[in-house]
């Protein structure tokens, strides 16, 4: 994995468990996580001389911890039980947490953005999008579109951007389609 990643600026991260029985139980159950570890560690172990961008697609279905992004309480039971009957949920929180806790704000060889698209859906051109710090919608019970495109557009901006990249480091901006 050193060998990957020697010379990289920036890293980005799409990954996620296929919509199958075996892809959502079965191994690896910490797909995500364990990738993110990974990666953060070959880093740490390239002696990169200058800060490296990890971009982390997550969901808007995993709250910001270091934010008070208040839920209703169905939707805290809805989330309770996708943590007890769906692994690939705990591991999105995970690897967030991960970078939020373990890589954390001030790390002189990895910077990071998490970030949350809601409802995917595709089309075929980029189109206007909102960003916001903390979801605006329910993503349980009032979940908004967001297309794949803007999702690669916006982490595509975050590492060739640096004021974009300055406005959103160490943050877990959520992406929303223009309605």
């Amino acid at each position: 994995m050193e060998g990957h990643v020697q010379g990289c600026d920036a890293l980005i991260s799409c990954l996620g468990h296929n919509l199958t029985f075996k892809g959502m139980f079965g191994s690896p159950r910490r797909l995500v996580t364990d990738a993110t570890r990974r990666l953060c560690n070959a880093v740490k172990a390239s002696d990169s001389k200058k800060a490296i961008k990890f971009v982390l697609m997550n969901t808007t279905g995993n709250r910001n911890r270091d934010l008070n992004e208040e839920v209703s309480c169905s939707h805290k039971c809805v989330i309770w039980l996708l943590r007890l009957l769906l692994p690939p949920h705990v591991d999105n929180e995970e690897a967030a947490d991960y970078l939020r806790t373990q890589i954390g704000q001030n790390d002189e060889v990895i910077e990071w953005v998490v970030v949350r698209p809601d409802g995917l859906i595709d089309c075929a051109d980029v189109t206007a999008y909102d960003l916001h710090s903390s979801p605006i919608r329910d993503a349980i019970f009032d979940a908004g579109k967001t297309s794949r495109i803007n999702v690669g557009h916006f982490m595509a901006e975050l590492i060739t951007d640096n004021n974009k990249w300055s406005e959103w480091k160490g943050e877990m901006p959520v992406i929303y389609n223009k309605e």
